[in-house]
């Protein structure tokens, strides 16, 4: 259950196959684009085993939702919010930046948010308020006036509170690559969106890709991981509970401790093989240790560069200097510092985001944030004078290049 891992071994077979799927994913998706809602309330059946009297969630539903959830916990999903904008906040750009270059040159950026986005919030093993506040309030704190979300039924209450205090009033009852295709192609009840965010099983993934085309997506996303890099001054017991926390998501989770310190490999397996005994999502736990372990390196300058051959979803560092070593992470997709950053308090509270690149695709993308919902538009403002001063370059480039109509849309003006 634990044990040493060959590096090369282990981080191939993180990629989930999509290609396993892909078949019967563009079958779905063929049959959302030809069926529309029709097709929709047929696959929840097949899929889900439920009779969609409703597509969409309504208002009295959500409403509802509140009787039945926990007040305590109303109150944590609302402090939750209240991080998780607050942190975001700060990612967003000024609408509109100028700045005059030279004299009369002025360069700047105009940002945009999104008109529509459409979040997917799993369902299945268990509810993820978390997650749909994750997905959704990056997107109202960029200014999204369109955020629908879907997510299979039957949905929890808590998601369906969750949803609500992060602003979201357009819920759909529908999952998997259905979802997805709904959501890019558009059906009669699911109006189509720009971005589809979220994580998902593979089927949700493989639809996600294969709609690239006509709808833009986060990235694309396996088995949640965790790396944890540590030296000998960490503590094994807070190293095992992170381990656990992340392999009780789901079986094909992937765990990984990346140390200078055999013996620490060792304590934590001890205290791996302990915590197991006890653990409510065992038989989860179990199948996700099965593919997990521990990576010994020569020494830390080693340990970081297998850390970035990773490129992990969740890097935990636990190391005497912690600080020292952070500007050589070259691709994770959230890093938490030192002993008493749980990974969970990422997942839940402390602000950041928890939709993150996994299976390596750290070193392609960035976790979920404010940037996701905007659009850019460069501007330039250029006065005669600004002519004069680049006219010259512009020209002979152009006609460089054989594009003379280009040199002359220049040479009409400074004729003038």
């Amino acid at each position: 259950m634990w044990k040493a891992l060959d590096i090369e071994t282990w981080i191939a077979g993180r990629r989930s196959d999509l290609d396993r799927v892909k078949g019967s994913v563009s079958e779905i998706i063929g049959r959302v684009r030809a069926e529309g809602d029709d097709a929709l309330v047929d696959l929840t059946k097949k899929f889900d085993g439920i009779d969609l009297a409703e597509i969409a969630v309504s208002d009295e539903e959500r409403e509802a939702a509140y009787d039945q959830v926990d007040a305590e916990l109303v109150e944590s999903l609302v402090q939750a919010e209240v991080r998780i904008s607050r942190f975001h906040e700060l990612q967003r750009g000024r609408d509109l930046w100028l700045q005059e270059m030279e004299p009369g040159i002025t360069l700047g950026v105009k940002t945009t948010p999104l008109s529509r986005v459409g979040a997917y919030v799993p369902g299945g093993r268990a509810a993820y308020p978390s997650t749909a506040l994750m997905c959704t309030i990056p997107a109202v704190v960029a200014g999204v006036r369109e955020i629908c979300c879907c997510t299979p039924p039957p949905i929890n209450p808590i998601t369906l509170v969750a949803l609500d205090i992060a602003g979201v009033d357009e819920i759909y009852r529908v999952g998997g690559a259905q979802a997805i295709a709904a959501m890019a192609i558009g059906t009669e009840t699911i109006p189509g969106v720009e971005k589809i965010v979220g994580p998902g099983n593979v089927f949700v993934t493989a639809a996600k890709m294969l709609l690239r085309d006509e709808v833009e997506i986060d990235f694309p996303a396996g088995p949640s991981e965790i790396a944890v890099l540590a030296d000998s001054t960490a503590n094994p017991r807070f190293i095992a509970a992170d381990i656990l926390a992340q392999a009780e998501h789901d079986p094909s989770a992937a765990c990984v401790l990346v140390t200078t310190d055999a013996a620490l490999a060792d304590a934590v397996g001890a205290e791996v093989k302990r915590m197991v005994e006890g653990a409510d999502r065992r038989e989860i736990i179990e199948k996700a240790l099965d593919h997990s372990g521990y990576i010994v390196a020569g020494d830390l300058d080693e340990a970081v560069a297998t850390v970035n051959g990773i490129a992990p979803e969740h890097l935990s560092v636990q190391v005497a200097d912690p600080l020292g070593i952070l500007t050589r992470f070259r691709s994770a997709g959230s890093i938490f510092v030192g002993p008493y950053a749980a990974v969970a308090c990422g997942d839940y509270a402390s602000g950041t985001n928890h939709v993150l690149p996994t299976a390596g695709y750290a070193r392609l993308y960035s976790g979920l944030d404010v940037n996701h919902f905007c659009r850019r538009s460069t501007v330039q403002m250029i006065t005669r004078e600004g002519l004069e001063a680049i006219g010259d370059v512009v020209e002979t480039i152009a006609d460089a290049e054989g594009l003379h109509a280009h040199a002359e849309s220049v040479r009409v003006r400074r004729r003038r």
